[in-house]
């Protein structure tokens, strides 16, 4: 046992997809002097987190976290985007109590040799859990600094003996309309779904988060299990990981199906390929009140910018 503990055509944008992910999206816009000043407050002044009651032992510090000044906690679990739990900000920290997180499984299947059904336990050992401290950049031009607790995802698709045909890595999250609020407006195609090429699911970078700041991962940030790819946007980081899925082909995506001239199957970090209704050269960190440049794959240009070698990254964004 692991867990040893003590505890994202030429239509329209508004026909692109549900009314209600529109407006939300326009929200960044219509109220980036609200947001200013939300980054601004201390954090005395963010709503009270209960975060999870059960911290881990023995994490191993990690070579790959990054200097930068760590994001309050109450600021990473009180400003979400998990649409299963509402549309508004707040709305997954309100509505958190909804997810129910154990017991909890993980299908795995398609190309690969060992298939089948396990719980997060036996899914995640034999693995050490680390703490990766990893910049968060999302789409909508605001950042964070979150200390994860997680696992190397390579390893563990690897033991699963992926096949030669096995070319991407599709991910599910929850079905659970009858439970979860969101899920129960059409607001994007359910389950939520992400994927990634092989080579980037198996990239030492990449890992599955199970914590942050050394306890287990609040309701309202993916728990039980979410995927953490520091250098795209937060939303290729699936939520409440339920299923991994051994592909051929490319698999389709939650918000590149809903918007696909708005939200590519890379989504990487390119502060040179705007988003159609806003810039992506300039982000505000939660807690600071003047933006900063983005950095190209949100900064670790010198871990991953190998793997798109030869691709037009304005064209595969």
């Amino acid at each position: 046992m692991l867990l040893n503990t003590s505890k994202q055509t030429d239509l329209k944008e508004s026909d692109i997809t549900d009314q209600a992910i529109y407006r939300d999206r326009r929200k960044f816009l219509q109220k980036s002097a609200s947001l200013t000043a939300v980054s601004m407050a201390p954090s005395f002044l963010w709503p009270t987190i209960v975060s999870a009651d059960i911290s881990f032992e023995n994490i191993i510090k990690s070579d790959f976290s990054t200097k930068d000044e760590l994001t309050p906690i109450d600021a990473v679990a009180g400003y979400n985007n998990f649409y299963e739990l509402g549309l508004d900000k707040g709305d997954p920290k309100r509505n958190a109590h909804h997810l129910k997180v154990k017991p909890w499984n993980v299908l795995v299947s398609g190309e690969c040799e060992e298939t089948g059904e396990y719980a997060l336990e036996d899914f995640i050992s034999p693995a050490k859990l680390e703490e990766r401290i990893y910049r968060l950049r999302c789409v909508e031009a605001w950042s964070m600094v979150v200390p994860w607790v997680g696992v190397e995802l390579g390893p563990i698709l690897k033991r699963f003996k992926p096949t030669s045909k096995a070319k991407y890595v599709e991910f599910k999250t929850i079905l659970d309309p009858e439970n979860l609020p969101g899920q129960k407006r059409q607001v994007l195609e359910w389950p939520y779904r992400e994927g990634l090429r092989i080579d980037e699911a198996m990239h030492p970078l990449t890992i599955l988060a199970v914590g942050l700041y050394g306890k287990e991962l609040p309701n309202q940030n993916g728990a039980p299990l979410r995927l953490v790819v520091p250098w795209k946007y937060g939303f290729k980081s699936i939520k409440s990981i339920v299923s991994i899925n051994f592909l051929e082909e490319q698999p389709p995506t939650s918000w590149n199906i809903a918007g696909p001239r708005e939200y590519g199957f890379y989504s990487n970090v390119n502060p040179d390929v705007d988003h159609p209704r806003w810039s992506q050269k300039r982000e505000r960190r939660i807690g600071e009140f003047l933006k900063r440049e983005t950095l190209p794959f949100n900064g670790y240009a010198d871990e991953v910018a190998s793997l798109y070698s030869g691709m037009d990254l304005k064209e595969n964004f």
